[in-house]
């Protein structure tokens, strides 16, 4: 790729990340309403906001360590 294509591909990168987090922060915002949660055994009543922020950051961690053993692999393979 020429130094070009790889600054708009970061931008695009930059911009879709961006629209996709003010799309989250709206999505958690419009739903704060207590909701009753079943974990395992117990049963937690938290804000819906609250729910959907963990549930996002668990999924961000889960997607970064998924990238982190991608990239080691192919790493240990070359």
């Amino acid at each position: 790729m020429t130094s070009t294509n790889m600054k708009r591909a970061t931008l695009v990168q930059l911009v879709v990340s961006i629209l996709l987090g003010v799309l989250a922060l709206i999505i958690v915002l419009q739903n704060t309403d207590p909701v009753e949660t079943r974990v395992l055994f117990t049963t937690v009543t938290m804000s819906g906001a609250l729910l959907l922020l963990c549930t996002l950051a668990i999924g961000f961690i889960t997607g970064v360590a998924a990238a982190m053993v991608v990239i080691r692999r192919r790493a240990a393979s070359k």
